[in-house]
């Protein structure tokens, strides 16, 4: 098995408003739909269990970029609009926050009867995880969330998030069944993260071994084989809003460029995009980059907060008018490729590739505030909105970014 790592996430409160809610599960259930479609179930999973990919989605979904918020609606989006069609795609998802991470068992038992997969087996390695996260490795994070992303070839990810009150993050934790051995044999790609105010207890790592078969002495249980190895972590700034700093700025430059700049005749006619301007372009290449990118290019998942901003304004609030004509083209281009016509679907994972085309030359100035700056201003425009109200027009206008 793989634990494919974990982030750390400073703690926000609040809820997601409906407005938002609504959309999210669209237009995340359009991604999920997408990736299966072009690279298959396994490769939704590998995804799914990649700290910096779950947290791209989520800023693409328009989340604020680097909250622990993300985890929840994400997992509550995904299973809202992916569970009502689950035979069709075969994805499951099961478990949430809460009371919802109990019933884990209960969904898991329900779906092992309809589809013959292994129930007990589930149910074994859904407790098994939260077990390793939550009690074997002992780093001052209580879990409070669990989802079980679950296909139907019985292959399976979790995506759990434990709480510390006295540092004021949440760590999230991503499990992926590819390649499993034991919950005790070097279960962790990666564990990591800074103590909280104590050493870290860690029952799986080599250096417990003795303690181990003292505890397996105990509790009979088998002992592992081999033991773990720790790899860099994935750690968020405490700050909320977005700065240069944060983001690739040539490669967000690049996704600017190409949507200020004329598209080619050729790939305008291609999109069947008429009357969709620069601001819808950029999301889409954004969400492009998400179904299709190398998880070489999620190392600053800030950028994808260029594509619908964040609920809570940052780093411009929520672009309705632009985020319901992303939801649009990607679900067209779907219903299309399901029945043998991919000319949108093409041409959106075009965007991916003429983005990068136009990277190699682009050379990022610093007018990165001023472009923050047009977005907001400029956002009543496109129907922003954040949770304390509706975007209103300024008294001045900026000129375009460029």
């Amino acid at each position: 098995m793989r634990h494919s790592g974990t982030a750390d996430l400073p703690l926000h409160y609040g809820k997601v408003p409906p407005w938002l809610a609504q959309r999210m599960a669209r237009l995340g259930g359009a991604i999920v739909e997408a990736v299966v479609m072009e690279y298959g179930l396994s490769a939704f999973l590998e995804r799914i269990s990649h700290p910096a990919w779950f947290q791209s989605l989520g800023c693409v979904l328009g989340m604020d970029w680097h909250s622990s918020g993300i985890t929840t609606s994400v997992m509550g989006a995904l299973k809202k609009a992916l569970n009502p069609r689950a035979a069709e795609l075969g994805i499951y998802i099961c478990g949430g926050r809460g009371q919802h991470s109990r019933d884990t068992p209960a969904e898991l038992l329900r779906i092992a009867g309809r589809t013959g997969l292994d129930g007990d087996r589930l149910v074994h390695c859904s407790r098994l995880a939260a077990k390793v996260d939550n009690t074997a490795i002992q780093d001052g994070f209580q879990l409070y969330l669990h989802s079980f992303i679950l296909t139907r070839e019985g292959e399976w990810a979790v995506v759990q998030q434990g709480m510390n009150g006295a540092t004021g993050l949440a760590r999230r934790y991503h499990w992926h069944s590819a390649g499993i051995r034991s919950f005790t044999d070097t279960p962790h790609a990666a564990v990591f993260g800074r103590p909280a105010g104590h050493p870290i207890l860690n029952l799986v790592d080599h250096a417990a071994l003795p303690a181990q078969q003292g505890i397996l002495q105990t509790l009979t249980e088998m002992p592992p084989e081999q033991l773990l190895s720790e790899i860099p972590r994935m750690r968020l700034p405490a700050h909320h809003d977005v700065r240069a700093g944060d983001v690739n700025l040539k490669r967000l430059g690049a996704v600017l460029a190409l949507a200020q700049a004329q598209p080619p005749g050729d790939f305008s006619a291609l999109l069947l995009l008429p009357g969709v301007g620069p601001r819808t372009l950029q999301s889409l290449t954004l969400v492009s980059e998400v179904i299709h990118g190398t998880p070489s290019r999620f190392r600053d998942p800030a950028r994808f907060s260029f594509a619908h901003g964040g609920k809570d304004g940052h780093p411009f609030p929520v672009p309705l008018k632009t985020y319901d004509e992303t939801i649009s083209v990607l679900e067209t281009g779907i219903r299309k490729a399901r029945i043998g016509d991919r000319e949108k679907q093409d041409a959106i994972h075009k965007l991916h590739g003429m983005a990068q085309e136009v990277e190699k030359e682009f050379v990022p100035n610093e007018r990165f505030g001023e472009l923050v700056e047009r977005e907001r201003r400029e956002s009543y425009r496109y129907g922003g909105r954040t949770v304390m109200g509706k975007a209103q027009p300024p008294g001045g206008q900026l000129s375009l970014f460029t």
